[in-house]
C-alpha cells in the first residue's frame, strides 16, 4: 500500500514536469514577434530559434542519458530543472543588452534542461507500475504536456504580446530617446515573465530535492549503447519518433499557408459558425483582422486535439494492446490527410486539423513500446529516442521544399509516408507479448 502511494505521488510530481515542458515550449513561441523587433532579426535568424530547440535534443539527449546513468534519475531531474532556470535567467541580460547570441545561448540552455527532463521523465513514468500499463501512464502524463501547450498561448498573449509591437519601419521613425524607451519596454516584457518562470522552476526543483522517489531503475548497471543499438525494436522505435515528430511539426508549421493557399478566408467570413469562432478568439471583428490571423485561429484545434486524444488514449491503451491503438490512430491520420488532399474548402480544412487528434498518443506509445522489456538499457534507450526528436528540424524543411516544387496537396503524400511507417511499427508491436 505504501509503495502504491509512493508511485501515485511520484506520478503526480512527474506529470507536473510534462505540463511545465509543454507550457515553456509554446510560451517561447510567443516571443518570436517581439524578438524580431527587439533584436532586429531577419526571418532566417528568427527561424534559428526553433532550430536551437530541436538542436538541443539532437546534441544533448545521449549525453543526458550518460549523466543520468552516473547520478541517477532524481538528481538528473533536479539538474534538468536548474539548467532550465539558468536559461530563463539568461533571458534578462539577453533582452537588456539586445544581443541575439546571448538569447540563443539562453534558449539552447533552456532547451538543454528540457532535454534532460525528457530523457529522465519518460522512462521513469513508464516504470511506475506494471509494464502493461506503461503506455496508458505515459499517455496520461503527456496529456498534461498538451494542457501546458494549450494554456501557454493565452499566457503569452496576456503577458508578452499584450501591447502593440511596432514594425521595424515604425521603430526607425522614432527619435533616439523614444526608440530607447520603446526597446527598454520591449526588453521588460520579455524579462518579467521569464524571471518569474525561473523562480517557479527553482521552486519545483526544491520539491524534487525533498521528495522521496522510488528507485525503480538501477543506475549502476545501465548497459551500453552498443547493446542498445542491437535492440531491433528500439531502433525501429527511434525511426518512429523521428517520423512522428517531423510529420506533426510539418503539418502544424504550414497550416496557415495551406489554408491561405486554398483561399479559405472568404469561406470562413461567409460561414456564421466559422466567423463566430474567429471573432470569439480574436475578440475583434473579422473584417478588422488580417487574413493570416483569421485562418491561424483554427490552428489551435490541431494542437488542442493532441490533449483530448491523449486523455482518451490513456484509457484506450489500458483496455487494448498499445501497438493496435497506435496502428489504428496512424490509419485514421492517413485517411484524414487523404481526405484533405482530395477535397477543397472547409472539408479539406477540418480533415487536416483533425489529424492532431490522432497524433496525440503517438509519442508516448512509440516510446513505451520501444523501451518495453529493456531493463537496464532504458536510460540509453531514452537518450536515443529523445535524439530522434530532431525529426522536427529536418522533415518540415523537406516538406516545404517539396511544396515549393509540387504544391501543398501533392507534398502531403510525403507526410503520409511518415504515418505509414508509424502504422507499420504499431502493427509489429500489436502482436508482441509484453515483457515484465
Amino acid at each position: 500500500m505504501n509503495q502504491q502511494k509512493s508511485y501515485h505521488s511520484s506520478f503526480i510530481l512527474l506529470t507536473t514536469l510534462f505540463f511545465l515542458l509543454g507550457f515553456i515550449t509554446v510560451l517561447v513561441d510567443s516571443l518570436i514577434p517581439r524578438l524580431r523587433e527587439l533584436f532586429t532579426l531577419t526571418y532566417f535568424q528568427a527561424g534559428l530559434v526553433q532550430f536551437a530547440f530541436f538542436g538541443a535534443y539532437f546534441l544533448l539527449s545521449i549525453p543526458a542519458s550518460y549523466i543520468l546513468s552516473k547520478i541517477g534519475y532524481k538528481k538528473g531531474i533536479i539538474l534538468g530543472l536548474l539548467t532550465m532556470a539558468l536559461g530563463c535567467l539568461l533571458f534578462y541580460p539577453a533582452a537588456s543588452y539586445r544581443v541575439f547570441g546571448v538569447f540563443m545561448l539562453a534558449y539552447f540552455i533552456l532547451a538543454g534542461g528540457m532535454t534532460i527532463l525528457q530523457v529522465a521523465a519518460n522512462p521513469f513514468v513508464a516504470v511506475l507500475g506494471s509494464e502493461e500499463g506503461a503506455s496508458s501512464r505515459l499517455n496520461l502524463s503527456q496529456a498534461f504536456n498538451s494542457l501546458g501547450t494549450a494554456i501557454a498561448p493565452a499566457v503569452g498573449a496576456l503577458f508578452i504580446l499584450s501591447d502593440t509591437i511596432k514594425t521595424e519601419d515604425e521603430i526607425a521613425l522614432l527619435t533616439d530617446t523614444a526608440k530607447e524607451t520603446y526597446l527598454l519596454t520591449e526588453a521588460s516584457a520579455v524579462q518579467t515573465p521569464f524571471l518569474g518562470l525561473a523562480l517557479f522552476i527553482v521552486f519545483i526543483a526544491g520539491i524534487f530535492f525533498f521528495a522521496k522517489l522510488p528507485k525503480l531503475i538501477s543506475v549502476k548497471t545501465t548497459g551500453t549503447y552498443i547493446q542498445a543499438f542491437k535492440q531491433k525494436n528500439l531502433m525501429l522505435g527511434v525511426l518512429g519518433i523521428f517520423f512522428y515528430v517531423g510529420a506533426e511539426v510539418a503539418i502544424g508549421s504550414y497550416l496557415v499557408n495551406y489554408f491561405l493557399d486554398m483561399n479559405l478566408v472568404s469561406l470562413i467570413t461567409k460561414n456564421d459558425f466559422m466567423k463566430s469562432i474567429v471573432e470569439g478568439i480574436l475578440n475583434t471583428g473579422i473584417t478588422e483582422s488580417d487574413n493570416k490571423a483569421i485562418v491561424g485561429v483554427f490552428v489551435v484545434f490541431y494542437w488542442s486535439g493532441a490533449m483530448i486524444g491523449r486523455f482518451a488514449g490513456a484509457y484506450l491503451t489500458k483496455i487494448m494492446k498499445p501497438g493496435s491503438v497506435l496502428s489504428i490512430f496512424a490509419a485514421f491520420a492517413i485517411t484524414l490527410i487523404l481526405i484533405s488532399i482530395n477535397t477543397t474548402g472547409l472539408v479539406s480544412m477540418w480533415s487536416i486539423l483533425a489529424v492532431g487528434l490522432f497524433n496525440s498518443i503517438m509519442f508516448p506509445t512509440i516510446f513505451t513500446l520501444s523501451i518495453d522489456g529493456l531493463g537496464k538499457l532504458k536510460p540509453k534507450a531514452s537518450g536515443l529516442l529523445c535524439t530522434a526528436i530532431v525529426g522536427g528540424a529536418l522533415i518540415p524543411p523537406l516538406y516545404g521544399f517539396l511544396t515549393d516544387k509540387i504544391g501543398f496537396k501533392t507534398s502531403l503524400f510525403f507526410i503520409i509516408v511518415c504515418y505509414t511507417y508509424i502504422l507499420y511499427f504499431g502493427y509489429l508491436n500489436s502482436k508482441k507479448t509484453v515483457v515484465s
